[in-house]
């Protein structure tokens, strides 16, 4: 399978990259800084420099091509601000849908956030409020395209070691933490279900093997 990660140099881009490579996979990685080059080729993957607030839908599809899927887990992180909430977490992951479809790639999994179904809560800040609305407007727009398409939500990322056991149902579930390595671990079990596509998926730490978590759920 060949796979490209949107997102290649991020704490779960990095992660699948490894497990998708360490199983024979051929994995590319979306980055936007050149000086990442050698951290995805280390995690087995080939680099592709790609700016996704700025590049073109064919520019990216020139990187998709030949591809069996393509993983949206990109992010502003952090310490952006509003504006860039927007221009990554929702018009990027867009971006990916329309390049994947051009170049004849179907298979799409978004890595988007727990809490985007409710109204945000302003006292949060404006920064988290623009976040969850870019993440559900992400969603919206995927889910209105004719692609194969399985939506994770995770809970809050922690980087604690993998534990191999997971929730994974569709929502509405309590809020909970779970781990990148596990996140990184389902998203690798979605790319090997297609049963999942059409479907909206909430992640937490949880008592069932991950694979068995992702059989469970497929249709």
């Amino acid at each position: 399978m060949h796979v490209v990660i949107a997102g290649g140099h991020g704490k779960i881009g990095l992660r699948l990259a490894a497990l998708l490579a360490g199983r024979g996979d051929t994995v590319t990685a979306v980055v936007r800084n050149p000086d990442h080059r050698a951290d995805v080729e280390t995690a087995g993957a080939t680099c592709a420099v790609v700016d996704l607030e700025t590049a073109s839908v064919d520019e990216l599809a020139s990187h998709l091509k030949g591809a069996d899927a393509v993983v949206f887990a990109a992010g502003a992180g952090p310490n952006s601000g509003v504006a860039r909430k927007d221009t990554v977490d929702r018009a990027a992951a867009v971006l990916l849908a329309d390049a994947a479809k051009q170049a004849g790639v179907s298979r799409y999994l978004l890595v988007s956030s727990t809490g985007v179904e409710a109204d945000p809560d302003p006292g949060s800040g404006e920064v988290w409020v623009a976040y969850l609305r870019a993440k559900k407007a992400a969603e919206d727009a995927i889910r209105a395209t004719d692609l194969a398409w399985t939506i994770l939500r995770p809970g809050r990322l922690t980087d604690d070691p993998a534990v191999g056991t997971v929730l994974l149902a569709t929502p509405p579930v309590d809020r909970a933490d779970v781990t990148r390595d596990d996140t990184a671990a389902v998203l690798a079990a979605l790319l090997d279900a297609p049963g999942t596509a059409g479907r909206v998926l909430e992640l937490r730490e949880g008592d069932v093997d991950v694979l068995e978590a992702v059989v469970a759920v497929t249709s």
